[in-house]
């Protein structure tokens, strides 16, 4: 198996064993289960901001170990501070060395938009996503039909939570549409065996409907490519690993984005 099918088989043992110990029910009786989520769409298309969506992890399959011991309360605050649009934050424990906890701090502390970042493969994820102070979650083409993409989106919908649907090339683009979907992500990533393509972002981006906010995702690491991908349509771009190498994220994003706006 590569690694994103081991990611998966991983995940449903995971899920199912959360279903037994924290059913629906007491989910549902979260602090956040009833509060409005911010716009993921909406903040990402702000002139006053540039689109980056600054993640949070700690460790990843492709570098190992990133970041072990960096603060969620003061790399998220800091983000924010230094003009992210919004924070994404990896609640997967096995591969990336995230746990929901990581969300709900960063929740606690930031009234942005919160992408839950990880392999949703089960309703019960996103109704658990909402419970912890999400405000949007993440859809991988790669591991879902066209009719689990449908009916996931509209479970998020049902919640009024935001979708980003992330593809990796042109046959899970046009296969993955559907309008509970609010942006649409092209991870660079080539998740089977981590290569990277800046370049795959550009060659979707006259595919992609005008409908759904273009965000580009891994491999970004200088405030040029974000310029240069923004004059084709982008208006998020999902940055970590540049951010968290370092050990103050929160001041490497800060100087990314004096950079960009210099650009911009």
């Amino acid at each position: 198996m590569n690694i994103l099918d081991q990611i998966v088989a991983h995940k449903q043992k995971e899920v199912a064993e959360r279903k037994s110990l924290y059913p629906v029910k007491l989910l549902e009786k979260s602090i956040y289960f009833e509060s409005q989520p911010v716009s993921l769409k909406k903040y990402l298309l702000r002139p006053d901001k540039v689109g980056i969506i600054a993640e949070f992890k700690r460790k990843s399959p492709s570098k190992g170990m990133i970041n072990p011991y960096v603060a969620v309360e003061r790399t998220s605050v800091g983000y924010m501070q230094a003009g992210a649009s919004a924070l994404s934050i990896l609640t997967d424990t096995a591969f990336f060395g995230g746990k929901n906890e990581d969300l709900i701090t960063a929740r606690k502390f930031n009234f942005c938009p919160i992408l839950r970042k990880d392999f949703t493969i089960d309703e019960y994820q996103i109704i658990e996503a909402k419970s912890i102070g999400a405000d949007a979650i993440l859809l991988i083409a790669a591991i879902l039909s066209p009719e689990q993409i449908r009916s996931l989106a509209a479970v998020a919908k049902s919640l009024k939570m935001e979708v980003l649907l992330e593809v990796h090339d042109q046959q899970e683009l046009e296969r993955s549409l559907t309008p509970d979907v609010d942006a649409l992500g092209v991870n660079n990533r080539n998740l089977k065996d981590f290569t990277v393509d800046i370049n795959l972002s550009k060659t979707l981006a006259p595919i992609i409907p005008d409908d759904f906010v273009k965000v580009s995702e891994s491999g970004i690491s200088e405030a040029e490519t974000v310029a240069d991908l923004a004059t084709y349509g982008y208006k998020g771009f999902l940055m970590g690993e540049t951010f968290m190498k370092n050990s103050r994220p929160e001041k490497a994003c800060a100087a990314f984005i004096d950079r960009l706006r210099v650009l911009i």
